[in-house]
């Protein structure tokens, strides 16, 4: 963290502690410590250090309260009013978006969020930002495919490719966004006939997440996958000796990367200030933590995501082209087209 970041923290812990103190009651002689209730739907046991860092930076401690997703978003409609949330922390932007539309987050104008996370990966209208980036890739057996015979997302539903694709079900939200991308810039029919395309070249019926589509290519089910990047990531960095050996069967491939082509798919990891938030002063304070050198460098270590922030050491360049091409596509567009993307999907017969 810079000289800079750490007398703005210094400030900022002065600031928020001031302002829950007035809140909780802390300041007419009580002992309470200020609190930022955080509804997490993350869960990797490495994102504990951003809030022990975060506590250290402002004397706020985090309260976790766990859970899935969904199961989060609909706890703060059933609590209403009374919710202690202050931040929703979840993964893809579909989800967030969702928490948006049923006006479970807040209007956030930070101008420090504003000028540190790109404007395509946060909500334009400020309710919710992204802190990471998951690019949505095809996995590949290095024993069946070449590099060379990838291209796009679009390519893999031609016929060349029958029999041969592993993909999880429709209903998940990573490949929701990903098909909402693809309907923004190609159109439903497109996508649709897209969408036939890929369920008449499935090695299987779609099942499990995205470590069971790597582990069945090294197995030989099948020949591509689509999955999210730091899958691929974690059986390469694991524990277990198989899953190591499984990794080294596959290799990645981001596709879209041609000169007019658009670019990979890109997805977030983010939080919104819930609407109700009894501690908001914090909670903007632990988002603008969150797009802070120390929190990014983080976040990109722990689950192996990309950076949000442009100028972070990134440790993924190792697996990724040295000029990556990026969707530049806002998120809360793809988001937006989740509901039509799993219609098409499913209407394609993509279970």
């Amino acid at each position: 963290m810079t000289m800079a970041e750490r007398r703005r923290w210094k400030v900022a812990g002065v600031l928020v502690a001031a302002v829950v103190a007035v809140v909780t009651g802390s300041g007419r002689g009580g002992a309470q410590t200020p609190v930022l209730n955080l509804y997490n739907a993350r869960h990797y046991d490495t994102d504990q250090a951003l809030y022990d860092d975060f506590a250290r930076q402002t004397g706020v401690r985090v309260n976790l309260i766990q859970g899935d997703a969904d199961q989060l978003i609909e706890r703060i409609k059933a609590e209403g009013p009374g919710s202690p949330a202050d931040v929703l922390i979840t993964v893809d932007a579909g989800r967030l978006y969702r928490a948006q539309q049923a006006g479970l987050c807040q209007r956030v104008p930070s101008p420090v969020l504003a000028a540190r996370i790109p404007a395509n990966l946060r909500d334009p209208d400020g309710f919710w930002y992204g802190f990471t980036k998951r690019m949505r890739v095809v996995a590949y057996a290095r024993d069946r495919v070449t590099r060379d015979q990838l291209s796009t997302y679009e390519d893999l539903a031609d016929p060349r490719w029958r029999g041969r694709v592993l993909v999880r079900s429709s209903r998940h939200v990573y490949n929701q966004s990903l098909v909402g991308a693809m309907i923004a810039w190609h159109g439903a029919p497109f996508v649709a006939r897209w969408a036939r395309g890929i369920v008449q070249n499935l090695a299987r019926p779609p099942q499990g997440g995205d470590t069971d589509q790597l582990l069945a290519l090294a197995a030989g089910e099948g020949d591509v996958a689509l999955v999210n990047h730091y899958y691929y990531l974690r059986l390469l960095n694991s524990a277990r000796p198989h899953e190591r050996a499984a990794a080294a069967r596959v290799g990645l491939f981001f596709p879209n990367q041609g000169p007019e082509e658009r670019g990979v798919h890109v997805n977030v990891s983010g939080a919104c200030v819930v609407a109700t938030a009894p501690h908001r002063a914090a909670a903007v304070a632990f988002l603008e933590y969150l797009a802070s050198d120390r929190a990014q460098e983080i976040f990109a270590k722990g689950n192996f995501e990309f950076p949000a922030v442009r100028g972070i050491t990134n440790p993924m360049a190792a697996i990724a082209p040295a000029s990556l091409k990026e969707d530049p596509l806002n998120a809360r567009v793809y988001a937006a087209n989740g509901a039509s993307a799993l219609q098409l999907m499913v209407g394609a017969g993509w279970r």
